[in-house]
């Protein structure tokens, strides 16, 4: 299946509404959770837009959005290194690192290599030395950690449960 790679560094209303009909289909099994129902989602996507170095790629086919990946950049004083278990490790905060917000792809397209494509072609936008992300190690019975790791990433810290989100496994790899 050809897919169309389309980047942005704005969220266009017509963007928006793409990688929200993406979301909703992908996350569908989970929307009636708190944390994952639209107006959640649709919150943190805002506040991610709006913050230094956002980026989103998505995949097309014909016209049809098929998946996305979206993140930003957090510096030392961001408050995603505030929600770790444990303080990050000395000098990891010294210089930006890409943080991956999200990637989703539709079921039809799982397992053809779009994931990895949208992935590695964002990271080929971005000048960041390192990414890092969050992921539920119980995804999938934990297959979706273990993709991760196959990309590279390592397991270095944790976020703890909280009332809206279970606890997370929070991964790290060079660009």
């Amino acid at each position: 299946m050809t897919v169309e790679l389309r980047h942005h560094t704005e969220l266009t209303a017509r963007a928006r509404r793409d990688l929200l009909a993406v979301y909703a289909d992908v996350r569908a099994p989970l929307l009636h959770l708190p944390n994952y129902g639209v107006e959640a989602f649709l919150g943190r996507l805002d506040r991610h837009a709006d913050g230094p170095g956002f980026g989103l790629l998505l995949g097309y086919h014909g016209e049809l959005p098929v998946g996305y990946v979206y993140g930003n950049t957090v510096d030392a004083a961001d408050r995603y290194w505030t929600r770790l278990a444990e303080p990050p490790p000395a000098g990891f905060t010294d210089r930006p690192v890409l943080a991956l917000r999200e990637i989703g792809v539709r079921a039809p397209w799982r397992g053809t290599g779009t994931a990895r494509r949208l992935h590695d072609a964002f990271l080929d936008l971005r000048t960041e030395d390192r990414v890092t992300l969050m992921v539920n190690p119980l995804a999938g019975d934990g297959k979706v950690r273990a993709l991760y790791e196959t990309w590279g990433y390592r397991a270095f810290n944790s976020q703890p449960p909280s009332e809206l989100s279970p606890g997370l496994a929070v991964m790290v790899r060079a660009r």
